[in-house]
């Protein structure tokens, strides 16, 4: 194990405690920058660890369930200290990672393997799937609120709220279900990785050491960027730019060590990985968030609000339906890594000029 897998998650503890205090002031700030950054290099090498272990798809769903399950920890923990001022966190949270999941991941991983391999292939069935299981999750949790009546503006009443919840529970259950046991084989690679398959796997105990390790890991990135928000509230309030900008920033911190494992895994001519950690990411992040503050939502009867504004209804219906077409036919080029990017490139300028 090389020596910074292990110091740098170290340090962002260290760094993580001295916030506890008093917050994280200008020095302490920067420095749980640096360590946040270093520190997602560290947790992406003990995946590959654990993924090279366990094998796919389990690897990648390690990965992206350990992520959004701290994910959710940090949208409740904010959104229970005051629950009136962040009714709309977890929307705009949750938005921002399937926009940043299926367009900046997936586009910079098509673009950037398609530039090195020219073209690559994945299993259609597999993205497919997950495909589907996504428009059925967004369109019921993020749009249907914009259309129910029962209860006035983009809100769910207490039993839609939580007939929404156990919806999106039995929808990614049903995604895991099938991509570990039912058809598994629709999400491995195409092609053998030959450089894996010729490495010996880490033994067992390296490999329940890594996990331990990348489990502090990603526990200290969404630590660090729980510090970093009222830094970054003020920088918006100093900057004048939305709120929901919040949303944003923290779901792309949380999803830095997936990106840059699937990026990886892209440079590495593993696409159907890449593609199992973005979609997987995605799904991951609405199937455990919404069940989750469905229920601090009801617990603290304070309503949550999930309905998008219709111009994030656009991008979102525009993300469906060219993930749609460009993995639809089961080989990519360097034109549709273009396409999701120019689209991830929208999202963001119209997060900040809405």
């Amino acid at each position: 194990m090389p020596w910074w897998a292990w110091t740098w998650p170290a340090l962002a503890w260290l760094v993580l405690l001295a916030t506890f205090p008093g917050g994280a002031g200008a020095v302490l700030a920067a420095a749980a920058g640096i360590a946040l950054i270093t520190t997602v290099f560290a947790a992406v090498y003990h995946a590959e660890v654990v993924a090279h272990r366990v094998g796919e798809p389990f690897g990648t769903i390690v990965l992206a369930v350990a992520v959004t399950v701290i994910e959710v920890a940090l949208i409740v923990s904010v959104v229970i200290a005051a629950p009136a001022e962040k009714a709309d966190l977890a929307r705009d949270t949750v938005f921002a990672a399937v926009m940043i999941a299926c367009n900046g991941i997936v586009g910079a991983c098509l673009l950037w393997g398609g530039a090195r391999h020219r073209e690559q292939g994945f299993q259609l069935q597999g993205a497919s799937a997950a495909l589907a299981v996504l428009a059925a999750l967004t369109t019921l949790t993020l749009i249907l609120p914009n259309v129910a009546t029962s209860v006035p503006g983009p809100v769910f009443s207490t039993s839609q709220l939580a007939f929404a919840g156990v919806v999106s529970l039995v929808l990614y259950g049903g995604f895991i279900f099938v991509q570990t046991v039912r058809h598994r084989d629709y999400f491995l690679p195409v092609e053998p990785d030959r450089e894996r398959a010729h490495a010996p796997p880490p033994s067992n105990r390296t490999a329940l050491v890594s996990a331990g390790i990348l489990l502090a890991a990603l526990v200290a990135v969404v630590g660090l960027a729980k510090s970093l928000t009222p830094v970054l509230e003020s920088a918006v309030d100093v900057l004048d730019v939305p709120k929901g900008l919040v949303g944003t920033v923290i779901a792309a911190l949380v999803l830095m060590p997936e990106g840059l494992a699937a990026l990886q895994a892209a440079r590495a001519n593993r696409l159907q990985t890449s593609l199992n950690l973005a979609l997987g990411s995605a799904l991951a992040s609405i199937g455990l968030t919404i069940p989750t503050v469905a229920v601090v939502s009801i617990v603290l009867h304070q309503p949550i609000t999930l309905g998008l504004e219709q111009k994030d209804q656009i991008l979102l219906a525009l993300t469906l339906f060219i993930s749609v077409i460009t993995l639809g036919t089961g080989r990519t080029t360097v034109l549709q890594g273009v396409i999701h990017l120019a689209i991830f490139a929208v999202f963001l300028f119209f997060a900040v000029v809405p």
